[in-house]
Protein backbone atom coordinates (compact mmCIF):
# COMPACT_ATOMS: atom_id res chain seq x y z
CA UNK A 1 0.00 0.00 0.00
CA UNK A 2 2.84 2.34 0.94
CA UNK A 3 4.53 1.50 -2.36
CA UNK A 4 1.41 2.48 -4.32
CA UNK A 5 1.18 5.80 -2.46
CA UNK A 6 4.84 6.48 -3.07
CA UNK A 7 4.42 5.75 -6.76
CA UNK A 8 1.46 8.14 -6.98
CA UNK A 9 3.42 10.84 -5.19
CA UNK A 10 6.37 10.43 -7.55
CA UNK A 11 4.05 10.55 -10.56
CA UNK A 12 2.44 13.75 -9.32
CA UNK A 13 5.83 15.34 -8.68
CA UNK A 14 7.09 14.31 -12.13
CA UNK A 15 3.98 15.78 -13.72
CA UNK A 16 4.32 19.01 -11.76
CA UNK A 17 7.96 19.53 -12.73
CA UNK A 18 7.93 17.96 -16.21
CA UNK A 19 5.01 19.96 -17.57
CA UNK A 20 6.81 23.34 -17.42
CA UNK A 21 9.95 21.77 -18.83
CA UNK A 22 7.98 20.27 -21.73
CA UNK A 23 6.23 23.57 -22.35
CA UNK A 24 9.58 25.39 -22.25
CA UNK A 25 11.12 22.92 -24.70
CA UNK A 26 8.13 23.27 -27.01
CA UNK A 27 8.31 27.07 -26.85
CA UNK A 28 12.05 26.97 -27.43
CA UNK A 29 11.55 24.77 -30.51
CA UNK A 30 8.98 27.19 -31.87
CA UNK A 31 11.25 30.13 -31.14
CA UNK A 32 14.18 28.47 -32.90
CA UNK A 33 11.99 27.73 -35.91
CA UNK A 34 10.84 31.35 -35.99
CA UNK A 35 14.42 32.56 -35.63
CA UNK A 36 15.58 30.30 -38.47
CA UNK A 37 12.76 31.53 -40.70
CA UNK A 38 13.63 35.15 -39.91
CA UNK A 39 17.31 34.47 -40.59
CA UNK A 40 16.50 32.82 -43.93
CA UNK A 41 14.24 35.73 -44.86
CA UNK A 42 16.98 38.22 -43.98
CA UNK A 43 19.53 36.30 -46.05
CA UNK A 44 17.12 36.15 -48.97
CA UNK A 45 16.46 39.90 -48.73
CA UNK A 46 20.17 40.70 -48.56
CA UNK A 47 20.99 38.45 -51.51
CA UNK A 48 18.10 39.86 -53.51
CA UNK A 49 19.14 43.47 -52.90
CA UNK A 50 22.76 42.63 -53.75
CA UNK A 51 21.83 40.89 -56.99
CA UNK A 52 19.47 43.64 -58.14
CA UNK A 53 22.31 46.11 -57.64
CA UNK A 54 24.68 43.83 -59.58
CA UNK A 55 22.13 43.57 -62.39
CA UNK A 56 22.03 47.35 -62.66
CA UNK A 57 25.85 47.50 -62.67
CA UNK A 58 26.08 45.03 -65.55
CA UNK A 59 23.54 47.05 -67.54
CA UNK A 60 25.65 50.14 -66.82
CA UNK A 61 28.54 48.35 -68.52
CA UNK A 62 26.65 48.34 -71.82
CA UNK A 63 25.14 51.82 -71.68
CA UNK A 64 26.80 54.15 -71.05
CA UNK A 65 30.03 52.18 -70.37
CA UNK A 66 30.64 50.27 -73.59
CA UNK A 67 28.85 52.89 -75.67
CA UNK A 68 31.24 55.60 -74.47
CA UNK A 69 34.29 53.34 -74.66
CA UNK A 70 33.59 52.34 -78.27
CA UNK A 71 32.12 55.71 -79.24
CA UNK A 72 35.28 57.59 -78.28
CA UNK A 73 37.52 55.20 -80.22
CA UNK A 74 35.87 55.67 -83.63
CA UNK A 75 36.02 58.73 -85.82
CA UNK A 76 33.68 61.64 -85.22
CA UNK A 77 31.50 60.85 -88.23
CA UNK A 78 30.62 57.42 -86.78
CA UNK A 79 30.26 58.05 -83.04
CA UNK A 80 26.47 57.94 -82.78
CA UNK A 81 26.08 54.90 -85.03
CA UNK A 82 28.64 53.08 -82.87
CA UNK A 83 26.96 54.05 -79.59
CA UNK A 84 23.51 53.20 -80.93
CA UNK A 85 24.65 49.66 -81.69
CA UNK A 86 25.24 49.13 -77.96
CA UNK A 87 21.98 50.79 -77.00
CA UNK A 88 19.84 48.86 -79.48
CA UNK A 89 21.23 45.56 -78.20
CA UNK A 90 19.39 46.21 -74.94
CA UNK A 91 16.05 46.27 -76.74
CA UNK A 92 16.67 43.35 -79.09
CA UNK A 93 18.06 40.93 -76.53
CA UNK A 94 15.59 41.85 -73.77
CA UNK A 95 12.55 40.98 -75.89
CA UNK A 96 14.08 37.72 -77.17
CA UNK A 97 15.15 36.80 -73.63
CA UNK A 98 11.61 37.23 -72.32
CA UNK A 99 10.06 35.20 -75.15
CA UNK A 100 12.43 32.23 -75.21
CA UNK A 101 16.03 33.13 -74.34
CA UNK A 102 15.91 32.60 -70.58
CA UNK A 103 14.17 29.30 -71.09
CA UNK A 104 16.61 28.06 -73.73
CA UNK A 105 19.50 28.77 -71.36
CA UNK A 106 18.20 27.80 -67.92
CA UNK A 107 15.23 25.46 -68.35
CA UNK A 108 15.90 21.72 -68.19
CA UNK A 109 16.63 20.32 -71.62
CA UNK A 110 19.55 18.40 -73.06
CA UNK A 111 23.31 19.01 -72.71
CA UNK A 112 23.28 21.46 -75.66
CA UNK A 113 20.16 23.57 -75.22
CA UNK A 114 17.45 24.12 -72.64
CA UNK A 115 13.74 23.46 -73.07
CA UNK A 116 10.78 25.83 -73.31
CA UNK A 117 9.24 25.38 -69.87
CA UNK A 118 10.15 29.00 -68.99
CA UNK A 119 9.07 30.45 -72.37
CA UNK A 120 7.37 33.85 -72.04
CA UNK A 121 8.75 33.77 -68.45
CA UNK A 122 6.19 31.17 -67.43
CA UNK A 123 6.58 30.30 -63.71
CA UNK A 124 9.43 32.80 -63.40
CA UNK A 125 8.37 34.79 -60.35
CA UNK A 126 9.10 35.37 -56.68
CA UNK A 127 9.87 31.76 -55.77
CA UNK A 128 13.53 30.67 -56.06
CA UNK A 129 14.68 28.11 -58.58
CA UNK A 130 16.66 25.96 -56.14
CA UNK A 131 18.76 24.50 -58.96
CA UNK A 132 20.55 27.83 -59.27
CA UNK A 133 19.86 29.64 -55.98
CA UNK A 134 17.87 28.86 -52.87
CA UNK A 135 17.61 32.48 -51.73
CA UNK A 136 16.99 34.53 -54.89
CA UNK A 137 13.58 35.02 -56.49
CA UNK A 138 13.89 33.40 -59.90
CA UNK A 139 12.91 36.71 -61.48
CA UNK A 140 16.00 38.32 -59.94
CA UNK A 141 18.20 35.52 -61.26
CA UNK A 142 16.56 35.93 -64.66
CA UNK A 143 17.18 39.67 -64.91
CA UNK A 144 20.80 39.33 -63.79
CA UNK A 145 21.52 36.76 -66.48
CA UNK A 146 19.76 38.93 -69.07
CA UNK A 147 22.36 41.65 -68.60
CA UNK A 148 25.11 39.22 -69.65
CA UNK A 149 23.15 38.31 -72.76
CA UNK A 150 22.77 42.01 -73.61
CA UNK A 151 26.42 43.02 -73.44
CA UNK A 152 27.83 40.02 -75.31
CA UNK A 153 26.58 40.86 -78.84
CA UNK A 154 27.20 44.54 -78.10
CA UNK A 155 30.90 43.71 -77.69
CA UNK A 156 31.01 42.30 -81.22
CA UNK A 157 29.95 45.60 -82.75
CA UNK A 158 33.42 47.02 -82.17
CA UNK A 159 34.83 44.72 -84.86
CA UNK A 160 32.64 45.96 -87.71
CA UNK A 161 32.27 49.57 -86.58
CA UNK A 162 32.26 52.25 -89.30
CA UNK A 163 31.14 49.97 -92.14
CA UNK A 164 28.07 47.80 -91.40
CA UNK A 165 24.48 48.65 -92.27
CA UNK A 166 22.30 49.17 -89.21
CA UNK A 167 19.59 46.78 -90.35
CA UNK A 168 22.26 44.12 -90.91
CA UNK A 169 23.51 44.64 -87.37
CA UNK A 170 19.97 44.18 -86.00
CA UNK A 171 19.50 40.95 -87.97
CA UNK A 172 22.93 39.63 -87.02
CA UNK A 173 22.38 40.29 -83.30
CA UNK A 174 19.00 38.56 -83.36
CA UNK A 175 20.32 35.42 -85.01
CA UNK A 176 23.57 35.41 -83.05
CA UNK A 177 21.98 35.32 -79.61
CA UNK A 178 19.52 32.63 -80.73
CA UNK A 179 22.00 30.25 -82.31
CA UNK A 180 25.31 30.96 -80.59
CA UNK A 181 24.86 32.66 -77.22
CA UNK A 182 21.89 30.67 -75.91
CA UNK A 183 23.33 27.21 -76.66
CA UNK A 184 26.78 28.11 -75.32
CA UNK A 185 25.36 29.70 -72.16
CA UNK A 186 23.26 26.60 -71.52
CA UNK A 187 26.23 24.31 -72.03
CA UNK A 188 28.31 26.25 -69.48
CA UNK A 189 25.72 27.48 -66.95
CA UNK A 190 22.49 25.57 -67.53
CA UNK A 191 21.40 22.55 -65.51
CA UNK A 192 22.93 19.46 -67.14
CA UNK A 193 24.82 21.57 -69.68
CA UNK A 194 27.64 19.78 -71.48
CA UNK A 195 30.35 22.01 -69.96
CA UNK A 196 28.73 22.75 -66.59
CA UNK A 197 31.22 22.04 -63.79
CA UNK A 198 28.67 22.35 -60.98
CA UNK A 199 25.50 20.80 -62.39
CA UNK A 200 26.36 17.52 -64.03
CA UNK A 201 28.28 18.51 -67.14
CA UNK A 202 30.08 15.85 -69.17
CA UNK A 203 33.13 18.12 -69.33
CA UNK A 204 33.47 20.20 -66.13
CA UNK A 205 34.92 23.38 -67.63
CA UNK A 206 35.18 26.27 -65.17
CA UNK A 207 33.75 29.66 -66.12
CA UNK A 208 32.81 31.76 -63.12
CA UNK A 209 31.42 34.85 -64.84
CA UNK A 210 31.61 34.50 -68.62
CA UNK A 211 35.13 34.09 -69.95
CA UNK A 212 33.88 31.42 -72.34
CA UNK A 213 30.24 32.41 -72.69
CA UNK A 214 30.78 36.16 -73.08
CA UNK A 215 34.34 36.96 -74.08
CA UNK A 216 35.56 34.05 -76.17
CA UNK A 217 32.27 33.86 -78.07
CA UNK A 218 32.13 37.60 -78.76
CA UNK A 219 35.84 37.94 -79.48
CA UNK A 220 36.06 35.05 -81.92
CA UNK A 221 32.80 36.06 -83.60
CA UNK A 222 34.19 39.58 -83.91
CA UNK A 223 37.23 38.26 -85.79
CA UNK A 224 34.98 36.35 -88.19
CA UNK A 225 32.93 39.51 -88.76
CA UNK A 226 36.02 41.64 -89.37
CA UNK A 227 37.45 39.19 -91.90
CA UNK A 228 34.11 38.59 -93.65
CA UNK A 229 33.26 42.28 -94.04
CA UNK A 230 36.77 43.21 -95.08
CA UNK A 231 38.75 46.32 -94.31
CA UNK A 232 37.41 49.83 -94.17
CA UNK A 233 38.02 51.71 -97.42
CA UNK A 234 40.68 53.95 -95.87
CA UNK A 235 42.29 51.38 -93.59
CA UNK A 236 46.07 51.28 -94.08
CA UNK A 237 47.00 48.57 -91.61
CA UNK A 238 47.37 51.22 -88.91
CA UNK A 239 44.95 52.08 -86.08
CA UNK A 240 42.79 55.11 -86.72
CA UNK A 241 43.05 57.98 -84.27
CA UNK A 242 40.19 58.03 -81.71
CA UNK A 243 38.05 61.14 -82.06
CA UNK A 244 37.53 61.50 -78.29
CA UNK A 245 39.80 59.64 -75.89
CA UNK A 246 38.03 61.34 -72.98
CA UNK A 247 34.83 59.47 -73.90
CA UNK A 248 36.77 56.23 -73.95
CA UNK A 249 38.41 56.91 -70.58
CA UNK A 250 35.04 57.58 -68.98
CA UNK A 251 33.62 54.47 -70.65
CA UNK A 252 36.52 52.34 -69.41
CA UNK A 253 36.00 53.64 -65.88
CA UNK A 254 32.32 52.71 -66.04
CA UNK A 255 33.21 49.29 -67.40
CA UNK A 256 35.64 48.75 -64.51
CA UNK A 257 33.00 49.89 -62.02
CA UNK A 258 30.27 47.74 -63.55
CA UNK A 259 32.57 44.71 -63.78
CA UNK A 260 32.35 44.35 -59.99
CA UNK A 261 28.67 43.53 -60.47
CA UNK A 262 29.55 41.28 -63.41
CA UNK A 263 32.03 39.13 -61.48
CA UNK A 264 31.08 39.50 -57.81
CA UNK A 265 27.41 39.09 -58.73
CA UNK A 266 28.17 35.73 -60.29
CA UNK A 267 28.49 34.37 -56.74
CA UNK A 268 24.67 34.80 -56.70
CA UNK A 269 24.74 35.86 -53.04
CA UNK A 270 26.13 38.54 -50.74
CA UNK A 271 28.81 36.16 -49.50
CA UNK A 272 32.53 35.78 -48.97
CA UNK A 273 32.77 34.30 -52.46
CA UNK A 274 31.40 37.56 -53.87
CA UNK A 275 34.07 39.41 -51.89
CA UNK A 276 36.76 37.15 -53.34
CA UNK A 277 35.54 37.75 -56.90
CA UNK A 278 35.39 41.50 -56.25
CA UNK A 279 38.99 41.58 -55.00
CA UNK A 280 40.46 39.43 -57.77
CA UNK A 281 38.65 41.50 -60.40
CA UNK A 282 40.26 44.70 -59.19
CA UNK A 283 43.73 43.25 -58.72
CA UNK A 284 43.82 41.75 -62.21
CA UNK A 285 42.60 44.94 -63.89
CA UNK A 286 45.09 47.14 -62.07
CA UNK A 287 48.02 44.82 -62.83
CA UNK A 288 47.13 44.48 -66.51
CA UNK A 289 46.83 48.26 -66.84
CA UNK A 290 50.30 48.74 -65.38
CA UNK A 291 51.75 45.98 -67.54
CA UNK A 292 50.36 47.33 -70.82
CA UNK A 293 51.44 50.87 -69.91
CA UNK A 294 54.97 49.73 -69.02
CA UNK A 295 55.38 47.87 -72.32
CA UNK A 296 54.10 50.82 -74.31
CA UNK A 297 56.26 53.27 -72.37
CA UNK A 298 59.36 51.14 -72.90
CA UNK A 299 58.67 50.65 -76.59
CA UNK A 300 57.55 54.10 -77.69
CA UNK A 301 58.93 56.29 -74.94
CA UNK A 302 55.49 57.61 -73.94
CA UNK A 303 52.67 56.06 -71.92
CA UNK A 304 49.20 56.77 -73.32
CA UNK A 305 45.70 56.97 -71.94
CA UNK A 306 44.49 54.63 -74.68
CA UNK A 307 47.10 52.05 -73.70
CA UNK A 308 46.21 52.27 -70.01
CA UNK A 309 42.48 51.75 -70.54
CA UNK A 310 43.11 48.95 -73.04
CA UNK A 311 45.29 47.21 -70.47
CA UNK A 312 42.67 47.59 -67.75
CA UNK A 313 39.95 46.08 -69.92
CA UNK A 314 42.23 43.18 -70.93
CA UNK A 315 42.76 42.39 -67.25
CA UNK A 316 39.05 42.54 -66.54
CA UNK A 317 38.39 40.14 -69.41
CA UNK A 318 41.11 37.70 -68.42
CA UNK A 319 40.04 37.44 -64.78
CA UNK A 320 36.35 36.93 -65.59
CA UNK A 321 36.34 33.10 -65.83
CA UNK A 322 38.68 32.83 -62.83
CA UNK A 323 37.30 35.51 -60.50
CA UNK A 324 35.58 33.12 -58.10
CA UNK A 325 38.18 30.37 -58.25
CA UNK A 326 41.57 32.01 -57.64
CA UNK A 327 43.39 33.92 -54.90
CA UNK A 328 44.25 37.64 -55.06
CA UNK A 329 47.93 36.90 -55.77
CA UNK A 330 46.97 34.55 -58.59
CA UNK A 331 44.79 37.37 -59.95
CA UNK A 332 47.86 39.60 -60.13
CA UNK A 333 49.66 36.94 -62.21
CA UNK A 334 46.62 36.63 -64.46
CA UNK A 335 46.50 40.41 -64.92
CA UNK A 336 50.21 40.48 -65.73
CA UNK A 337 49.71 37.79 -68.38
CA UNK A 338 46.70 39.61 -69.83
CA UNK A 339 48.62 42.84 -70.21
CA UNK A 340 51.38 41.10 -72.18
CA UNK A 341 49.42 38.77 -74.47
CA UNK A 342 46.69 41.28 -75.32
CA UNK A 343 49.23 44.01 -76.05
CA UNK A 344 51.15 41.71 -78.38
CA UNK A 345 47.94 40.65 -80.12
CA UNK A 346 46.61 44.17 -80.61
CA UNK A 347 49.83 45.98 -81.43
CA UNK A 348 51.91 43.33 -83.20
CA UNK A 349 49.99 40.28 -84.41
CA UNK A 350 47.06 42.25 -85.82
CA UNK A 351 49.44 44.37 -87.87
CA UNK A 352 51.27 41.26 -89.06
CA UNK A 353 48.07 39.49 -90.16
CA UNK A 354 46.49 42.63 -91.59
CA UNK A 355 42.84 42.16 -90.59
CA UNK A 356 40.70 45.18 -89.68
CA UNK A 357 39.15 44.52 -86.28
CA UNK A 358 38.20 48.16 -85.79
CA UNK A 359 38.22 48.32 -81.98
CA UNK A 360 40.31 45.20 -81.25
CA UNK A 361 37.53 43.02 -79.92
CA UNK A 362 39.35 39.82 -80.78
CA UNK A 363 42.72 41.00 -79.47
CA UNK A 364 41.29 41.92 -76.07
CA UNK A 365 38.13 39.89 -75.53
CA UNK A 366 38.92 36.82 -77.62
CA UNK A 367 42.54 36.40 -76.60
CA UNK A 368 41.95 37.64 -73.06
CA UNK A 369 39.06 35.22 -72.65
CA UNK A 370 41.07 32.28 -73.99
CA UNK A 371 44.07 32.90 -71.71
CA UNK A 372 41.75 33.58 -68.79
CA UNK A 373 40.03 30.22 -69.28
CA UNK A 374 43.37 28.40 -69.42
CA UNK A 375 44.73 30.18 -66.35
CA UNK A 376 41.55 29.31 -64.46
CA UNK A 377 42.58 25.69 -64.93
CA UNK A 378 46.06 26.55 -63.66
CA UNK A 379 45.32 28.69 -60.59
CA UNK A 380 41.89 27.43 -59.51
CA UNK A 381 41.94 26.64 -55.79
CA UNK A 382 39.62 24.69 -53.51
CA UNK A 383 40.57 27.11 -50.72
CA UNK A 384 38.81 29.85 -52.68
CA UNK A 385 35.92 27.81 -54.08
CA UNK A 386 35.58 24.07 -53.33
CA UNK A 387 33.47 23.43 -56.43
CA UNK A 388 34.62 19.80 -56.78
CA UNK A 389 33.80 17.36 -53.95
CA UNK A 390 33.84 13.61 -53.47
CA UNK A 391 30.89 11.51 -52.33
CA UNK A 392 31.69 12.26 -48.69
CA UNK A 393 31.64 16.01 -49.32
CA UNK A 394 35.40 16.45 -49.05
CA UNK A 395 36.84 19.21 -51.23
CA UNK A 396 38.89 18.04 -54.21
CA UNK A 397 41.66 19.92 -56.07
CA UNK A 398 40.42 22.48 -58.58
CA UNK A 399 43.35 23.60 -60.76
CA UNK A 400 46.89 22.62 -61.65
CA UNK A 401 48.52 24.34 -58.68
CA UNK A 402 45.91 22.71 -56.46
CA UNK A 403 46.84 19.24 -57.75
CA UNK A 404 44.31 18.78 -60.58
CA UNK A 405 46.34 18.89 -63.80
CA UNK A 406 43.44 17.39 -65.76
CA UNK A 407 41.44 20.59 -65.38
CA UNK A 408 43.56 22.28 -68.03
CA UNK A 409 42.32 19.72 -70.57
CA UNK A 410 38.73 20.42 -69.53
CA UNK A 411 39.35 24.13 -70.05
CA UNK A 412 40.87 23.55 -73.49
CA UNK A 413 37.85 21.46 -74.54
CA UNK A 414 35.53 24.25 -73.40
CA UNK A 415 37.57 26.80 -75.34
CA UNK A 416 37.53 24.60 -78.43
CA UNK A 417 33.75 24.20 -78.36
CA UNK A 418 33.24 27.95 -77.89
CA UNK A 419 35.62 28.80 -80.73
CA UNK A 420 34.13 26.24 -83.11
CA UNK A 421 30.55 27.32 -82.43
CA UNK A 422 31.46 31.00 -82.78
CA UNK A 423 33.41 30.57 -86.03
CA UNK A 424 30.95 28.31 -87.82
CA UNK A 425 27.82 29.93 -86.45
CA UNK A 426 28.95 33.50 -87.12
CA UNK A 427 30.02 32.72 -90.67
CA UNK A 428 26.67 31.11 -91.49
CA UNK A 429 24.74 34.01 -89.94
CA UNK A 430 26.84 36.59 -91.80
CA UNK A 431 26.27 34.75 -95.06
CA UNK A 432 22.52 34.63 -94.56
CA UNK A 433 22.30 38.31 -93.58
CA UNK A 434 24.56 39.31 -96.47
CA UNK A 435 22.39 37.48 -99.00
CA UNK A 436 19.04 38.66 -97.62
CA UNK A 437 19.89 42.22 -96.50
CA UNK A 438 23.45 43.07 -97.41
CA UNK A 439 26.10 43.77 -94.78
CA UNK A 440 28.20 46.73 -95.86
CA UNK A 441 27.24 50.28 -96.59
CA UNK A 442 28.33 51.78 -99.91
CA UNK A 443 31.77 53.34 -100.24
CA UNK A 444 30.21 56.80 -100.51
CA UNK A 445 28.20 56.29 -97.33
CA UNK A 446 31.23 54.95 -95.51
CA UNK A 447 33.27 57.93 -96.62
CA UNK A 448 30.66 60.42 -95.42
CA UNK A 449 30.07 58.55 -92.17
CA UNK A 450 27.39 56.29 -90.77
CA UNK A 451 25.92 58.88 -88.43
CA UNK A 452 24.67 60.91 -91.37
CA UNK A 453 24.02 58.20 -93.93
CA UNK A 454 22.44 55.56 -91.67
CA UNK A 455 20.76 57.74 -89.06
CA UNK A 456 20.48 61.29 -90.38
CA UNK A 457 22.20 62.88 -87.40
CA UNK A 458 25.56 64.00 -86.14
CA UNK A 459 27.10 63.98 -82.69
CA UNK A 460 28.78 67.37 -82.56
CA UNK A 461 27.31 70.48 -84.15
CA UNK A 462 28.91 73.89 -83.89
CA UNK A 463 27.57 77.30 -84.85
CA UNK A 464 28.99 77.10 -88.35
CA UNK A 465 27.28 73.77 -88.91
CA UNK A 466 23.90 75.21 -87.96
CA UNK A 467 24.36 78.06 -90.42
CA UNK A 468 25.29 75.55 -93.09
CA UNK A 469 22.24 73.41 -92.35
CA UNK A 470 19.90 76.39 -92.47
CA UNK A 471 21.13 77.40 -95.90
CA UNK A 472 23.43 80.23 -94.84
CA UNK A 473 27.14 80.55 -95.31
CA UNK A 474 29.66 79.14 -92.89
CA UNK A 475 33.37 79.55 -92.85
CA UNK A 476 35.25 76.28 -92.76
CA UNK A 477 32.47 74.08 -91.36
CA UNK A 478 33.66 70.58 -90.37
CA UNK A 479 30.42 69.11 -91.76
CA UNK A 480 30.65 68.31 -95.46
CA UNK A 481 28.01 69.51 -97.90
CA UNK A 482 26.87 65.95 -98.60
CA UNK A 483 26.67 65.18 -94.88
CA UNK A 484 24.71 68.37 -94.28
CA UNK A 485 22.13 67.32 -96.86
CA UNK A 486 21.58 64.06 -94.97
CA UNK A 487 21.18 65.57 -91.52
CA UNK A 488 17.86 66.38 -89.94
CA UNK A 489 18.34 69.51 -87.74
CA UNK A 490 15.62 68.37 -85.36
CA UNK A 491 17.61 65.23 -84.57
CA UNK A 492 21.00 66.78 -83.83
CA UNK A 493 22.60 65.29 -80.73
CA UNK A 494 24.34 68.50 -79.68
CA UNK A 495 23.31 71.96 -80.77
CA UNK A 496 24.53 75.51 -80.31
CA UNK A 497 22.30 78.50 -79.63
Amino acid sequence: MKIIRLAKTVAILVFIFATPLFTFAQNMSERLATLEAASASAQSSADNAFMLLCSALVLLMTVPGLALFYGGLVRQKNVLSTMLKSLISIGIVTVIWAICGYSLVFADGNPIIGGLSFAFLSDVGAEPNSVYSSTLPQQTFMIFQLMFAIITPALITGAFAERIRFRAKVAFTTLWVLFIYFPLAHMVWGNGGFLNAALGGVIPALDFAGGTVVHISSGVSALVCAVYLGKRIDYNNEPTTPHNTVFSLIGAGLLWFGWFGFNAGSALSASSLATSAFVTTHFAAATAMLTWTAIEWFKSGKPTTLGAISGAVSGLVCITPAAGFVSPMAAILIGFTAGIVCYVMVCEVKKLLGYDDTLDVFGIHGIGGIFGAILTGVFGSSATNPIFKDSAGTALPVGLVDGNSGQILNQLIGIGIAVALSVVGSFIILKIVDIVIGLRVSEDDESVGLDATQHGETAFVFEGDLINLSGGSAAKSPVSAKEADLLAPGELAFGSD
